[in-house]
């Protein structure tokens, strides 16, 4: 290194040292470089893809999540008013179980068709750069679902969050913002389970969620027939997607109104589902067991598991998912582990319609804090500026391999790993939903 670029080197590293000491102290919650940073351009390599895929900056924005692949899409529509998908993204951190949001407190990452919106966008977060995606909806509402301040945002730390790396969050902030300065009014964000296929519904079939997920299906069948934005209206506390009242509007808590719908778009919705129930029968027959998937808290995708001691609860982390087998509504034992053991216990003490706050009220009650961190090293920062970076600490057990009747994972977005950080320099102190408490400049805290 010369000896102009070591001075470098080290004024960068000492200047992000302070930084974060700052950070550290909940005195400025913008002090890194204040709101700059939500301002960023977007890369000219993602303005070169866009152009590839017959889009520009200015075109509206869609985003689709998947917790158990742990993966973030964007798309963009083209000029023939059809979305493309411009890029995937693993997704650092969430929490939670698969299923919906309920409750405040509950970690759980939502599911649904939300909208986000200029208003939402939050530039000063103090995790990196957030953008609230408007839970509770219509329909977490009508059915009593509380909670909110759900963000997409960075630092890989998440109780309820969609939590990416800093500079992935950069990225799909900045793609988002010019969506909002070109003139989008919301941005639709579709957030599911899984990516909704015959094999994952086959293999879920038995899962307490199941006719929730159908819902969500349904949505999603209608995106992937059009390749259109879904319109989504709620009545009778039930999803409808692509259809206006004939008269009148929809009440979430009322009876659903006569529909008119695009009846060539019904067919074709009709058509997939046709197929994807006959693919799952088929399934079914060739022996591929119903099962329900317990984490101890949340996942990370794979592509991470180099930094997942520096995410949050690593703990959580490194016990993996677990796939319970069902039979007829109830649960069996998977793996002869104390978390299979009693939830699937629990499992078999309840009704069909178990709830799945009690999956996760099962692994919660034994998961164990998480393990206090080293105080953080400067060298935990030096190698954002060209510095020497030491070996990798001990990784923690990546989660389960994804089974042989799962999708191919897409090409991700090529972006920088996020730099090591402690967990306490991961996120504020935070309370049991995971909102500042350390901080009263934190008027509307994540999680």
């Amino acid at each position: 290194m010369s000896s102009k670029s070591a001075l470098s080197f080290r004024i960068g590293a000492f200047a992000l040292i302070a930084a974060a000491a700052t950070f550290l102290s909940g005195c400025d919650e913008g002090g890194l470089g204040s709101n700059s940073r939500a301002y960023a351009p977007i890369a000219p390599e993602t303005l070169a893809l866009m152009k590839e895929k017959d889009t520009t900056k200015a075109a509206p924005v869609l985003i689709r999540t998947y917790k158990k692949e742990s993966e973030l899409e964007i798309w963009k529509m083209k000029s023939d008013g059809r979305y493309a998908l411009l890029k995937t993204y693993p997704v650092c951190r969430w929490s939670g179980q698969l299923g919906p949001k309920t409750r405040e407190g509950d970690r759980q990452v939502p599911e649904g068709f939300y909208s986000i919106t200029p208003a939402q966008m939050k530039p000063n977060s103090a995790y990196y750069l957030a953008f609230n995606v408007g839970y509770p909806n219509a329909y977490d509402r009508a059915l009593g679902h509380d909670g909110g301040s759900i963000m997409v945002h960075g630092i890989c730390s998440s109780a309820g969050c969609f939590s990416m790396t800093d500079p992935q969050i950069g990225e799909i902030y900045a793609i988002v913002r010019e969506g909002f300065s070109a003139g989008q009014r919301e941005v639709q964000m579709q957030s599911y389970p899984f990516r909704m296929t015959a094999e994952n519904m086959a293999k879920y079939r038995l899962d307490p969620n199941i006719g929730f997920w159908k819902q969500l299906k349904e949505g999603s069948d209608n995106f992937e027939v059009t390749q259109q934005e879904v319109t989504v209206g709620v009545c009778s506390k039930h999803y409808v997607f692509n259809a206006t009242p004939v008269n009148g509007r929809f009440d979430p808590d009322g009876p659903c109104p006569q529909l008119k719908q695009d009846e060539g778009v019904r067919n074709l919705v009709a058509a997939k589902e046709t197929r994807d129930d006959a693919k799952v029968a088929e399934l079914a027959a060739q022996g591929v067991k119903p099962v329900r998937t317990v984490y101890a808290d949340g996942g990370g995708h794979p592509s991470f598991s180099s930094i997942f001691a520096y995410a949050s609860r690593p703990d959580a982390l490194a016990r993996g998912p677990i796939d319970i087998a069902l039979d007829e509504g109830k649960a069996r034992k998977g793996r002869a582990s104390p978390v299979v053991q009693m939830a699937a216990g629990k499992l078999n003490a309840s009704a069909p319609d178990v709830k799945l706050a009690d999956a996760r009220d099962v692994t919660g009650a034994i998961a164990p804090t998480a393990p206090a961190k080293e105080a953080e090293k400067p060298w935990m920062f030096a190698h954002l500026f060209g510095g020497e970076k030491p070996a990798e600490p001990a990784e923690p057990a990546a989660p389960a391999p994804v089974a042989a009747n799962e999708p191919l994972v897409p090409q991700f977005a090529d972006v920088p790993l996020p730099p090591h950080r402690s967990d306490s320099a991961a996120r504020p102190a935070a309370t049991s939903e995971g909102t500042s408490s350390s901080n009263p400049a934190l008027a509307q805290a994540e999680h």
